[in-house]
């Protein structure tokens, strides 16, 4: 009987921006640029780290986001008085 290894939780980084937490999930990721084409300042895939959230304000990260055809870009919203 062969054991079964159970299966990895998908992996993600985070990068926090004032009250926002943006989340990307490489796993599901399409590389279809929309992300670099819209914010090209705070995505630089030849960076590390690649997301440099302080180049835009919440308000533009949270519209590029919604944005994203993959689904592979994500945020969540913190009270602006917790400490990450």
């Amino acid at each position: 009987m062969e054991s079964q290894t159970p299966q990895e939780a998908p992996k993600s980084k985070v990068y926090p921006k004032d009250n926002l937490r943006i989340i990307w999930r490489p796993d599901l990721c399409q590389h279809a640029g929309v992300c670099v084409r819209t914010l090209p300042k705070v995505y630089r895939p030849q960076d590390k780290p690649w997301i440099k959230p302080e180049h835009a304000t919440v308000e533009d990260l949270m519209a590029q986001i919604d944005r994203c055809p993959s689904g592979a870009l994500s945020y969540e919203l913190t009270d602006p008085k917790e400490t990450l």
